[in-house]
């Protein structure tokens, strides 16, 4: 799919990897949506990024909201791109916790809501619009969009205390080739991401001390992931046609070890 004069939605547009990935498709020419609940710095970086993007204030997790993002984005141009990365890990509670008491099923519901739950949301409300567009003249493919997901290594291989969060994660993988089917008969194209630990302003946060040793994990290179190295990979999945129902681990070779 062409970036250059199309419409992206950018779900968690506002931090991190969802900021990174408006940022770099904007740069490439694409009409930017950014859609997430922090106003304040939604709209800074909307402003900043000036001509051709824009900010919207909602909840994946609201019709009418990701309805109005995905109409603000169709009046910057044909929205062909969207890049679901809303969504946060929970507290850490094992399935039975050190008292013997089992595990919030409300943290549990709401991180599944959030992560799973949203991003079938916004992929579902999405895809429609894009299916009720025209391909563009010429496409060889008859291809009407393309939707990149946001899943975690914590999907594959979730530490103690992950479960909420791992299973969240490892519903969008699973979802990922089920909706390249689903939707292929009308021209859109579904792949996601799995990020190990990646750079993002969460992690500043974090002692010294932890962050050093989840660095020291990570096979090659040595380090904490970019955050602009997922929305380049974000671009390679939009712009190269046969990479379809796809879950591309962004790790640099790291498992998760159990804690």
């Amino acid at each position: 799919m062409q970036i250059d004069d199309n419409a992206a939605l950018i779900t968690g547009g506002a931090s991190g990897l969802g900021e990174a990935t408006a940022r770099h498709l904007h740069s490439l020419g694409a009409r930017v949506v950014l859609f997430d609940r922090d106003r304040e710095r939604g709209e800074a970086i909307a402003a900043e990024l000036g001509s051709g993007a824009a900010f919207l204030g909602g909840d994946v997790l609201s019709d009418d909201d990701t309805s109005a993002a995905i109409a603000a984005a169709q009046e910057l141009g044909p929205l062909r791109i969207l890049v679901a990365c809303a969504g946060g890990a929970a507290r850490s509670e094992r399935t039975l916790r050190r008292d013997g008491s089992p595990h919030e099923l409300d943290l549990f519901t709401r991180t599944v809501d959030l992560n799973l739950v949203g991003t079938f949301n916004s992929l579902r409300l999405t895809a429609a619009a894009m299916a009720a567009q025209d391909p563009p003249d010429g496409d060889p493919d008859g291809e009407r969009g393309v939707v990149v997901t946001t899943a975690s290594i914590a999907g594959y291989e979730g530490q103690i205390g992950q479960i909420a969060y791992a299973a969240a994660k490892a519903g969008i993988i699973g979802m990922t080739v089920v909706a390249a089917r689903d939707l292929a008969g009308v021209g859109i194209r579904v792949n996601t991401i799995a990020p190990g630990t990646i750079a993002t302003r969460a992690w500043d946060q974090a002692p010294p001390d932890m962050r050093e040793a989840f660095e020291a994990k990570v096979p090659f290179p040595k380090r904490f992931g970019h955050p602009e190295e997922f929305a380049a990979l974000v671009e390679h999945l939009v712009t190269n046609r046969y990479l379809n129902g796809h879950v591309v681990r962004l790790d640099g070779a790291i498992r998760f070890d159990p804690r």
